[in-house]
């Protein structure tokens, strides 16, 4: 860590939340902003350090999401305020926003089934929680957009991608797999457009927004926290169940992979047993939709580096191939969601 950076994040600490002497360590986790485990004396804290520009509005609703889940049987870490009473401070270069340490580990191995049904259940409530939140009523900022893909656009940034690294002089075992990958990817965009066309009506309301296995913290089987709500944004419900419900490493790593999505989707749909059928059906192939338009984790290897760019070189490789097992078999997925959607 930068010493003046480390210098002035503990005089925010000591200085705005009376939390002198901390004892700060940086975690391997985040690609937007930097996280660190907080010892203060015999408490521990988590801190979330902003990076430069952050909308510091967004930012506070988001946090306003989290206890508004906290209040609805969602397990959620509770935010630390201020001695002012602040959730998020900003402070000379410093912005920091400070949390009560929540035990538990993110899986990174795909979930057990004890773990899809807690994942679920948690999804379903916070769907439930978050169902008349005011801000569903304005449309989505991004659902336009999703629904109609510049395919062509995205053949570009493939074609652009797989010249960069071919055209290095000396590839790596990555440049390798990228070469592959995107070739892969290029060859099967013409179908976006027929699945597309495939979609139902579909529910839109405001979501947890990033849903996903490495925002969820387990102690063995029991979901202890949910993490990193983002601001309220009406989009897709059947979006985020698919999502979690046929995450990349369930898809890739579970050889029963369709009857583990299907275990989640069960958990949810009895938490939140209102959701139309067509939005159960048609969660795996947005799932889809979402991998095959997205060139996530490789674009940033070639063009723009991410924080934490080793990790996301390999979720791009996992979330390839969930995408290829799910194109091909996307029949029999929707097949069984149909019947855990109808038999209720």
């Amino acid at each position: 860590m930068d010493p003046d950076a480390h210098a002035d994040l503990g005089s925010v600490l000591a200085g705005a939340y009376a939390l002198p002497a901390v004892v700060l360590e940086r975690l391997p986790i985040g690609q937007v902003t930097v996280n660190y485990r907080a010892q203060a004396g015999d408490e521990v804290l988590f801190v979330k350090q902003y990076q430069d520009g952050a909308d510091l509005a967004a930012e506070q609703e988001a946090v306003d999401q989290a206890a508004l889940a906290g209040t609805h049987q969602v397990p959620v870490a509770r935010v630390r305020r201020s001695t002012d009473g602040r959730s998020i401070v900003q402070q000379d270069r410093v912005t920091v926003s400070v949390w009560e340490w929540v035990s538990g580990a993110v899986v990174d191995n795909g979930l057990n089934p004890a773990q899809q049904r807690a994942a679920g259940a948690a999804l379903g409530r916070i769907h439930v929680a978050f169902a008349d939140h005011p801000a569903g009523a304005r449309p989505s900022s991004k659902l336009d957009k999703w629904m109609h893909p510049d395919i062509d656009k995205l053949e570009a940034t493939t074609v652009k991608l797989l010249g960069i690294a071919g055209e290095r002089a000396q590839r790596d075992a990555f440049d390798e797999a990228a070469l592959r990958t995107l070739a892969e990817r290029r060859a099967v965009l013409h179908r976006v457009p027929e699945l597309l066309a495939g979609l139902p009506q579909l529910t839109c309301q405001v979501l947890h927004g990033d849903y996903s296995a490495v925002n969820l913290l387990f102690d063995g089987n029991a979901l202890t926290a949910v993490l990193d709500f983002l601001p309220p944004d009406p989009f897709l419900v059947a979006y985020e169940l698919g999502r979690i419900a046929f995450d990349p490493r369930t898809v890739v790593l579970n050889d029963d992979w369709i009857a583990a999505g299907v275990n989640l989707v069960t958990a949810y749909l009895d938490a939140n047993p209102r959701l139309p059928a067509a939005d159960v059906i048609a969660c795996a192939r947005v799932a889809l939709l979402q991998l095959m338009t997205s060139l996530y984790g490789v674009k940033q290897h070639y063009l723009k580096p991410g924080l934490l760019q080793d990790d996301l070189d390999q979720f791009w490789l996992l979330r390839h191939a969930a995408a290829q097992r799910l194109l091909e078999n996307l029949a029999d997925v929707e097949t069984a969601l149909a019947q855990v959607a109808r038999g209720r």
